[in-house]
């Protein structure tokens, strides 16, 4: 495909409408809203996401991790915390999310401050972790250079024979949940002739709500 055939890729969007009046009072409520409608469409990997970070030259990565979580106080969603993602976010523990739920014409934007959970929270939560997904996560030593594909399947079938199914694994100490405390959400619909419809949700203390909602220009 060359330049002027991608240029010519063009869908038009068109099926919903995002209005004030319609939206929720609070973002995570919203979020909700939009999450039920991507999961009753049957879309893939509905609580996919794209987080991005930037290490201390300011140098951004992305990459699509699994929400695992959210309330009013923020999102959700584990690693390993030797990653790069891990790494970055010790340095500069802020980033943004992307939901991109393209076939619904919809994407909703989180940019906010990180924390890491409680070890408890983790232990919890990775406990109910299927066992293959326990083992993947003490066999990748995550962001590394492997010196081979057999390597890392090696890693993994020693740890499954010292941890069987049937067994407990323990949580691994590189390994944890974050939490994206919001500071702002933004909701993009799709509309026709790329009039979009963008309403973000600003923190604000002086709010009855805690949240003043805005209107911007698509």
């Amino acid at each position: 495909m060359d330049s002027e055939e991608l240029a010519a890729l063009r869908r038009e969007y068109g099926i919903g409408t995002l209005r004030e009046q319609d939206a929720a009072s609070a973002p995570h409520l919203q979020f909700a809203m939009w999450l039920d409608d991507a999961i009753r469409a049957s879309l893939p990997e509905p609580n996919a996401m794209v987080v991005s970070t930037t290490d201390p030259e300011g140098q951004p990565s992305s990459r699509s991790v699994l929400l695992k979580g959210f309330d009013e106080t923020g999102f959700i969603f584990y690693t390993n915390l030797g990653s790069r993602k891990g790494r970055e976010l010790a340095a500069n523990p802020k980033c943004s999310l992307l939901f991109p739920w393209y076939t619904l014409h919809r994407q909703v934007i989180v940019i906010g401050s990180v924390t890491k959970l409680a070890r408890s929270t983790d232990a919890e939560y990775f406990a109910s972790r299927p066992h293959g997904s326990q083992i993947g996560a003490w066999a990748s030593e995550q962001s590394t250079v492997l010196p081979s594909r057999e390597a890392l399947e090696k890693r993994a079938a020693e740890l499954a024979e010292q941890w069987p199914e049937g067994s407990q694994v323990p949580l691994p100490e590189f390994w944890g949940g974050f939490l994206v405390r919001p500071e702002t959400v933004e909701f993009w619909q799709g509309r026709l002739d790329r009039l979009h419809d963008r309403l973000r949700y600003r923190r604000d203390s002086q709010s009855v709500t805690g949240w003043v909602i805005e209107r911007l220009s698509p």
